[in-house]
């Protein structure tokens, strides 16, 4: 990962943005969706910038002199020049997904935005509304963190009571606060992975992965795997012990299976 994707707050702050055209238009239209205001370069509140300038000379003097002043900048079809890139933009508002490729292939970008479109529902963004609202509550009814997580996880898998591919599941939220379900007690999973690729995870699991609380890297596996599990998952060289600590967790052992060397 060669940069680090962020979701910033721009609403009612001023953003510069130099030059004129489709690809300036294009910028001022996404900032002001954001909630910014598009400002001069003049401007000595601004701590973002954008460049949309065809000529490349120009171009680059503008990016020059507001980086010279702290500014981080993009620069329209010059990756090279850019302290950040914009992502294709998947609007489920407030859930927002983004795909970037680093300035490699906007059109790339584009065409996987497109193909997430298609598999959203369209109300995905008032079951994260209706999550919010109903954060006190989960508080309540589920004390500790580690089981809330887990709570939540169980209901958002598919056919769960909170499926986020189910259009209805946002009428749903209060029955599930209200539901009995019995989690699995903690427990260690251990995957023996016959591959160093990513892509031949199975489904399985590349599903605990993103659930486990505690991931224990026994054997030389790969970052590119190991980076596949949740980023605030707690991670440990060598085998866990035993009996796996008490709790709602998951504690999951990735092992080198040696007899596919």
């Amino acid at each position: 990962m060669d940069q680090l994707p962020l979701f910033l707050n721009v609403r009612g702050k001023p953003i510069i943005l130099v030059g004129e055209g489709e690809a300036a238009d294009a910028k001022r239209r996404l900032i002001e969706r954001a909630g910014g205001h598009c400002v001069s370069e003049e401007s000595q509140n601004a701590r973002l910038a954008f460049v949309a300038i065809e000529d490349e000379l120009l171009a680059k003097a503008a990016s020059t002199r507001l980086k010279m002043r702290g500014l981080l900048v993009n620069v329209v079809d010059r990756p090279k020049l850019c302290d950040f890139t914009v992502p294709a933009i998947v609007d489920r508002d407030p859930l927002l997904v983004a795909v970037g490729t680093g300035g490699a292939s906007a059109g790339l970008a584009k065409m996987v935005r497109q193909a997430i479109e298609r598999l959203l529902p369209a109300r995905l963004g008032e079951l994260a509304l209706r999550l919010k609202g109903a954060r006190d509550a989960m508080r309540l009814r589920w004390t500790e963190g580690a089981e809330r997580r887990r709570r939540l996880d169980a209901a958002l898998v598919p056919g769960g009571l909170l499926d986020p591919l189910d259009d209805d599941s946002a009428d749903r939220v209060e029955s599930w606060l209200a539901s009995d379900t019995v989690l699995h007690p903690s427990r260690v999973v251990t995957i023996d992975l016959h591959s160093p690729d990513p892509d031949d995870l199975t489904l399985k699991t590349a599903r605990l992965l993103g659930q486990a609380d505690h991931l224990f890297v026994d054997g030389e596996i790969g970052e590119a795997l190991v980076n596949r599990a949740r980023a605030d998952a707690a991670r440990y060289e060598g085998p866990p012990s035993d009996p796996a600590p008490p709790g709602l967790v998951i504690h999951l052992r990735l092992r080198h299976d040696q007899r596919h060397d």
